[in-house]
């Protein structure tokens, strides 16, 4: 990707962002930001977006980087820091075997991932209630809630995905996902021209692509091949909900 190119991309990818915490009203004068950062291109993108909106944002912010070192066989944590010192983020790793339990609580040949997430969301939760963090920013993209949709549709027979704004239910913690209108084939186009050094968490089960999410993900490339704008207009729809034409039962059970 040239330079021009590059700057190109990141332009789309800031508007869209900055539209995105705009409508959805994420950041306040003052907030104390917990951006979670895995390794990978996404969380990396919306790092990189983030620190460039805050030197010339019309409100002060802080952002802090955060990481959890799950305990995954081989896992490259100091390309990680390594990276962060470069950049001179302030930035804290975040130790925690839940590997440990997941491979004694998931049956041998199934996924990791639900129970793998359910654990380090709670150690995020944790850590910005205990640091007073106002915001927690998770690098889900658009193309992350339009599977999320569909994968409830399909298989837990439910219409819901991951909001862009979350009061989580402790009633402390907000969560806020700044990439919720990009796309993933930009973020990933953009991740590889800077040369963010992508890391994989480690999981043995990590890239399978015989999961749900991977079937949803090949359905939509396929879908968008012979329809362009459709993953868009699926986007559009979760903000254009008509609970008049759906079956929702007098007082919403």
């Amino acid at each position: 990707m040239t330079t021009d190119l590059q700057q190109s991309v990141e332009r789309r990818l800031t508007r869209a962002m900055s539209r995105a915490l705009m409508d959805f009203k994420m950041l306040a004068d003052g907030d104390r930001v917990m951006v979670c950062v895995s390794g990978g291109k996404d969380s990396y993108t919306m790092l990189h977006l983030l620190r460039e909106l805050s030197r010339r944002a019309p409100i002060r912010f802080e952002l802090v980087v955060v990481n959890v070192d799950q305990g995954h066989p081989g896992y490259p944590a100091d390309r990680l820091r390594k990276y962060m010192r470069e950049e001179a983020y302030d930035f804290h790793m975040i130790e925690e075997d839940t590997y440990s339990i997941v491979t004694e609580k998931i049956p041998e040949g199934k996924t990791y991932c639900s129970l793998c997430s359910r654990l380090r969301r709670g150690i995020l939760y944790g850590i910005a209630d205990r640091e007073g963090y106002t915001k927690i920013a998770l690098g889900h993209h658009a193309d992350d809630l339009i599977e999320t949709l569909l994968l409830a549709a399909f298989f837990t027979a439910e219409l819901k995905s991951m909001p862009p704004l979350l009061r989580a239910e402790d009633g402390r913690n907000v969560v806020i996902r700044p990439l919720c209108y990009c796309f993933e084939d930009e973020v990933a186009a953009f991740a590889a021209a800077v040369g963010f050094p992508v890391v994989s968490c480690g999981c043995p089960v990590a890239g399978c692509t015989h999961t749900q999410r991977h079937r949803i993900k090949a359905l939509l490339r396929q879908l968008e091949t012979e329809h362009p704008g459709l993953k868009a207009n699926l986007l559009s729809s979760l903000g254009r909900v008509r609970l008049g034409t759906l079956m929702v039962r007098p007082g919403g059970k």
